[in-house]
């Protein structure tokens, strides 16, 4: 492991003592983003500095500070800096939104949402 990551990405913890993840994306954001620092995607330093910039969007936009807020701010932050390292293409990450999107659609009420729902054939 990095030396400089671990500084970076040491354990998570909460105030409460709680699970530090309230759903499964909020781990893989933050799996993705220590993966993509060890790869040297971007520096964990960058990291901390978009990261804090996406945190300081959210209370200037009045989100609320909470675990979700965090998380969508973590994930914006990684696609801006996957976008930043050409590693991902704005066009894809809006290609398989609209996929989901219309694979939620597509699936009757109490079923599992599945992707090829929404896929174009």
């Amino acid at each position: 492991m990095n030396r400089d990551s671990q500084k970076v990405f040491g354990p998570l913890a909460t105030q409460d003592n709680d699970a530090p993840f309230a759903e499964p994306w909020q781990a893989q954001v933050m799996a993705l983003a220590f993966a993509a620092a060890q790869k040297g995607i971007f520096s964990p330093a960058q990291w901390s500095e978009v990261l804090g910039i996406e945190l300081r969007k959210n209370e200037v936009n009045g989100a609320l500070d909470d675990r979700i807020g965090y998380y969508q701010a973590a994930l914006r932050a990684l696609e801006t800096l996957l976008f930043a390292s050409g590693k991902l293409a704005q066009e894809t990450v809006t290609h398989r939104e609209t996929e989901w999107r219309r694979a939620y659609l597509n699936t009757p009420h109490g079923m599992p949402v599945e992707l090829s729902a929404g896929v174009d054939i």
